[in-house]
């Protein structure tokens, strides 16, 4: 898992995860290390998230224009 995420450093990503109580962060993955990543939220404020609960990571979705799309569907 830690190849596959290296390829989204700096990339605004949602990370769905085991744990998290929502289900999935969203926020730009800023390192990754041996057992886990760093996440900056839109908020500011930083979170790390362990590599062993993470099952599914995607880049955010955009439109054709480049901004963010408001509806996700999974």
């Amino acid at each position: 898992m830690k190849k596959l995420a290296m390829q989204f450093i700096g990339e605004e990503c949602i990370i769905y995860t085991i744990t998290s109580s929502s289900g999935s962060i969203e926020g730009v993955i800023k390192e990754i290390d041996d057992g886990g990543m760093i996440i900056e939220k839109a908020s500011g404020e930083r979170e790390v998230i362990n590599l062993d609960f993470v099952t599914r990571i995607r880049q955010y979705p955009k439109k054709k224009n480049g901004k963010k799309k408001s509806i996700i569907i999974d």
